[in-house]
């Protein structure tokens, strides 16, 4: 086994539990709040339809009920995971639609009272490359001053034809700019990556993996296509039925992507698991504990590890 597996403990990738382990000595438990946002794809800027995967919830289906304060949200949040998480210690996670879509002197007021909560020990933001201009920037580098804040970009793919399938409705050198915007202010970004798009193969994905390893980026989120009732995907997959992948398929296309990744990215998430009541397909994927247990023996079975593959290109 590889040094780098022992020193990411029992996982052979650098996960998310591990680095928040060792930077705050505890396990930190996500509260998904909702800001109560909507995006430039839904709002007639740039569409109304949002992304083509995305449910009405904007990414959002877990995320608290947007009538209450945040303080609120967070206590109620709280009371949702208290089965799962027996600590203190908290991450604000506002996930759904886009939460940099809104005049400034807002998102002050509702990142504010997430961040100086007496549980909060971190600040993640879900947002769009395409939103994020100075002025907030001057307000996350602030707050990045009181706790850490990190900043996930929905990039999915690099390639353009996909892009165009999801309706994106931003370019990569966009991407791009956000990314050293948010690295020269010492902001960590983790970026989501969807596996299983219909116009790519598993050389796309690790395309996208590639380039990632050159960007100043510090987590990834890997993410399954998932069809959602109510969806424009579930009309495109009965227009125009495309490969959805096995669990086995999916397995091995995280476990290249993996093997591929420069070895400091943290690992946010393996996979995802949408609402079962929106569930159409993959099916197998809402077991997600059954799928992650898979995917640990798979790559302890085949001897993978986070970086056995990547080749340092000194770019960045």
């Amino acid at each position: 086994m590889d040094a780098r597996a022992v020193y990411w403990g029992e996982k052979r990738y650098h996960s998310l539990d591990y680095y928040l382990k060792n930077k705050f000595g505890q396990k930190l438990y996500k509260l998904s709040l909702n800001g109560g946002m909507t995006c430039p794809n839904r709002d007639g800027t740039l569409g109304t339809r949002g992304c083509i995967f995305c449910s009405e919830g904007g990414s959002g289906d877990f995320a608290a009920d947007s009538s209450l304060s945040i303080r609120e949200q967070i206590e109620a949040a709280k009371i949702l995971v208290s089965k799962k998480h027996s600590g203190s210690s908290y991450i604000a996670y506002f996930q759904a639609y886009t939460n940099t879509y809104a005049p400034c002197e807002y998102l002050r007021k509702i990142f504010t009272e997430a961040i100086t909560h007496p549980d909060i020990r971190l600040l993640s933001i879900a947002t769009r490359p395409d939103c994020i201009n100075e002025e907030v920037l001057n307000l996350l580098d602030e707050l990045n001053h009181r706790k850490p804040v990190w900043v996930e970009l929905g990039l999915q793919t690099i390639h353009e034809p996909a892009a165009q399938l999801i309706r994106r409705g931003y370019g990569l050198p966009v991407f791009e700019q956000a990314v050293a915007s948010l690295s020269a202010r010492n902001i960590e970004t983790v970026v989501h990556v969807i596996l299983g798009l219909p116009t790519e193969e598993e050389s796309h994905m690790l395309a996208t993996i590639r380039y990632l390893n050159t960007m100043r980026i510090q987590g990834i989120k890997l993410q399954l296509l998932h069809i959602l009732s109510g969806t424009d995907l579930e009309d495109y997959y009965h227009r125009h039925p495309f490969h959805i992948l096995s669990m086995d398929e999916y397995i091995a296309a995280v476990g290249r992507c993996a093997a591929n990744l420069r070895p400091d990215i943290v690992i946010h998430r393996l996979t995802g698991d949408g609402p079962k009541s929106l569930l159409l397909a993959p099916l197998w994927s809402a077991d997600k504990r059954r799928v992650l247990n898979q995917i640990h023996a798979y790559l302890k079975q085949n001897d993978i590890w986070q970086g056995k593959e990547f080749k340092n290109d000194n770019s960045l």
